[in-house]
């Protein structure tokens, strides 16, 4: 009896749930609009946001008036999520099923379509590292390890797109022992820790320590010294970081997001500038309404 009443329980507040949500569910209530357009932007710094403002042609441009600004990956599928009104931009790796991806000028936003070039809105994820850091045997098995096929795997199964074909399994070295420093864009580093994970398996004595701080992060550790590898997520800038070259790890496209209440399912390269264009003016965008017919 006591187990019966415990379910009548859990019904009871599964169904007050759905129907407090219902407006972000389907069948829920019809998506308003008329609603002003949430403008979600990542933080001054990411990887994800210089490449994504470049890529739709708003290089170097201020956020729009009124932007919501989300520090890291769980911020902006955090705030779409709960904000039926939300549009954003992420990494392709790292969007789940609680947001919708929009396709751009009608192409899905897919691996396959990545790789061929037709999904636009995408980007390299590189490692930056002084040439000389290679010598060190340490560093020299991990970058190694980084091109081999055990990593591209991980690539392929993570959900981005492999840049290295025919690639070699990694050979062990069972004397190797130390640690490295890897630091840099929070787009590449969950990746990066799975990879990292899997190198030290491989090689138990040796320990990579992964921390993010935003490509702005990558670039400066690595040309300090601070780390033997920095992590970024944008087109390589050498002159932000004088002393290094870079090696792309992978490719990974940069998602257009909204609330999974939004019936919008495509939008224009052409849209997207205007709406993350803080100098569109009476040309801006700013109602849901102009987008959904």
């Amino acid at each position: 009896m006591k187990k019966f009443l415990i379910a009548v329980s859990l019904i009871a507040a599964l169904a007050a749930t759905n129907a407090v949500c219902g407006g972000n569910r389907e069948g829920g209530a019809k998506f308003d609009a008329s609603r002003n357009i949430s403008v979600t932007a990542r933080e001054d710094g990411s990887g994800t946001k210089t490449a994504f403002m470049e890529i739709i042609g708003l290089k170097g441009k201020a956020d729009p008036a009124n932007v919501i600004i989300q520090t890291g990956t769980a911020g902006v599928l955090a705030e779409v999520k709960s904000n039926p009104a939300a549009i954003a931009y992420e990494s392709l790796g790292y969007v789940t099923s609680d947001v919708k991806m929009l396709k751009i000028d009608g192409v899905d936003a897919t691996v396959a379509n990545i790789k061929s070039g037709t999904y636009k809105i995408s980007r390299p994820l590189s490692v930056l590292y002084k040439q000389a850091s290679l010598n060190n045997a340490v560093n020299n098995a991990f970058f190694t390890f980084l091109k081999s096929s055990d990593a591209q795997k991980i690539i392929s199964d993570g959900g981005y797109v492999s840049v290295v074909d025919g690639a070699a399994a990694y050979t062990i070295n069972g004397s190797l022992s130390g640690s490295i420093d890897v630091s840099g864009s929070t787009s590449l580093q969950p990746l990066m820790i799975e990879l990292a994970a899997a190198f030290e398996k491989l090689q138990p004595n040796v320990k990579i320590n992964v921390s993010g701080g935003g490509s702005g992060t990558g670039y400066k550790n690595a040309d300090e010294g601070v780390s033997a590898f920095g992590m970024i997520s944008e087109e390589f800038g050498q002159e932000k970081a004088p002393s290094c070259t870079y090696y792309t790890v992978c490719k990974d496209g940069i998602a257009v997001i909204t609330n999974n209440a939004n019936p919008l399912e495509n939008i224009t390269m052409a849209q997207l500038k205007t709406v993350y264009d803080v100098d569109a003016g009476s040309g801006a965008i700013a109602k849901w309404d102009a987008l959904i017919k």
